[in-house]
């Protein structure tokens, strides 16, 4: 597809909060493919931390202002995190369109938006010759963890109003593309106003502009096999599948090889720590010498452990591990799509991933990597085998140089830019009429529900603030008495 030769738009991206991840790799390469087009390219946000985000989130490539972040936190004791993500992105909207011209000055002809759909309707009726453009990399409904017993018919009952408000919302926005053809058919299945609508694909990218090699000088761990894991430390990762499959080897293939399991990992997320608590856990049930390094840490040359926990690492070492590894292992199952595979490819590494979701649109079982059970270890383990068997290195590297190829030619940065920007044409360019955004009586009951459960959020919020003064208040006056 040939770059367009139509005028330039003032794009503005909405995103809840740019850190590092899948969803946050697709926004910014998005924002820099299309501000290379010519288009004026603005990111607002909830949150940006500066030592947890991509390059050129920071580095001054793409203008991007944090807004609306001052009050409300990301959640409460863990608990309440759909709401005030919600929350936060309606205050995003109004601390850049209502309590300042900001979003008047810029002048968006497009709004596009990923992840949250809360703020589509709100962004129409405040803009309402700007088009907006959601971005769906997965429904949150089915991304919410339902957990068991009462706790789960209590979750049911709190996300009823949430998920009929992502519905609404969602099918409010004038474009919707989702990130593969798994998580198109997961739309429609999910949500009743998209099995008529078209939904484009639009896959991910890798950037494949730049090759960096590195020599034997800079590699880890020299002489021994290394199967790396790189994912972002959440349950849903199934990260515990890489070690459970690792221990199946042999003490003897294990001495011949490593297992670096590396990620991001957001010390604001609970989750987080709790995976990582549980996956130390396992590798000390399971007997396996382990230690833990954040970001690139000297040490880690001289490391003689079995598993290695590698958090947040920078992209440097990121790229050194890839072009080291000898094979990726991706455990996430139905997966959206998934980067670091195609990640991997591009250095000429195989991989080996879950058979189901994104993984089968982008791998080819035994031309370019392997498709395997996340219910069968022992598969895992059968493959992690293959780097220690000398005879099966020919075929490894042939696996890899296809791997190379596909992603060169299907999943490059020039081929999502050209699709983005075709589509953005499309949609300025468009007379069909747009979605309805007025909500009908259900909507209200809704509306009232999130009322209402603001109202409770407040409360425990109130109250918490309140007995948290109080104890520094006591604390206070035992600290005067002594």
């Amino acid at each position: 597809m040939a770059p367009s030769t139509e005028r330039s738009r003032n794009i503005v991206f909405v995103h809840p909060d740019l850190g590092i991840g899948g969803a946050e790799r697709l926004v910014i390469d998005a924002a820099v493919g299309l501000q290379s087009r010519g288009h004026k390219v603005t990111i607002v946000t909830s949150h940006c931390d500066p030592t947890h985000c991509f390059e050129e989130a920071r580095d001054g490539t793409l203008d991007v202002r944090v807004r609306g972040n001052a009050f409300l936190p990301a959640s409460i004791a863990g608990l309440f995190s759909i709401l005030l993500a919600i929350l936060r992105q309606i205050a995003l909207v109004f601390s850049t369109a209502i309590f300042s011209s900001e979003l008047k000055t810029l002048d968006p002809d497009v709004f596009f938006v990923d992840q949250l759909s809360a703020c589509v309707p709100l962004l129409r009726l405040l803009f309402p010759k700007a088009k907006v453009l959601f971005y769906g990399h997965f429904p949150d409904r089915l991304l919410a963890q339902q957990g068991s017993g009462l706790i789960k018919h209590v979750k049911a009952l709190y996300r009823i109003p949430f998920d009929a408000f992502e519905s609404w919302s969602t099918g409010c926005a004038d474009d919707i593309v989702v990130n593969s053809k798994f998580t198109r058919s997961v739309f429609k299945q999910t949500f009743a106003g998209m099995r008529t609508r078209d939904l484009k694909v639009i896959y991910p990218c890798v950037d494949t502009s730049t090759q960096i090699s590195y020599d034997a000088a800079t590699q880890l761990w020299s002489g021994k096999a290394l199967l790396l894991s790189i994912n972002r430390f959440e349950r849903k990762k199934n990260l515990d599948l890489a070690i459970r499959a690792y221990a199946g080897l042999s003490s003897e293939e294990r001495a011949k090889s490593k297992l670096v399991v590396a990620g991001g990992f957001d010390h604001r997320v609970l989750e987080n720590a709790q995976t990582m608590d549980q996956l130390e856990r396992l590798a000390r049930e399971l007997k396996l010498k382990h230690d833990t390094y954040r970001g690139s840490d000297t040490k880690l040359e001289k490391d003689e452990n079995e598993v290695i926990f590698l958090l947040s690492i920078p992209n440097d070492l990121k790229r050194r591990l890839l072009h080291q590894a000898s094979i990726l292992i991706y455990t996430p199952q139905n997966e959206h799509f998934g980067i670091v595979p195609l990640e991997a490819m591009l250095a000429g590494v195989p991989v080996v991933a879950t058979n189901s979701g994104g993984p089968l649109e982008t791998i080819y079982d035994g031309r370019t990597g392997w498709l395997r059970s996340p219910d069968k270890a022992e598969q895992w383990t059968d493959v992690m085998r293959k780097p220690l068997i000398p005879s099966s290195a020919n075929s490894l590297k042939s696996m890899g140089e296809k791997g190379r190829e596909r992603v060169l030619a299907e999943f490059s940065h020039t081929r999502m830019t050209d699709s983005l920007d075709h589509e953005i044409q499309k949609l300025c360019g468009s007379t069909a009429a747009r979605p309805k955004i007025r909500p009908d009586w259900m909507w209200a009951l809704v509306l009232c529900a999130v009322v209402a459960v603001v109202g409770g959020v407040g409360m425990v919020y109130f109250i918490v603030y309140v007995a948290r003064s109080a104890n520094e208040s006591a604390a206070m006056v035992g600290h005067d008495e002594v």
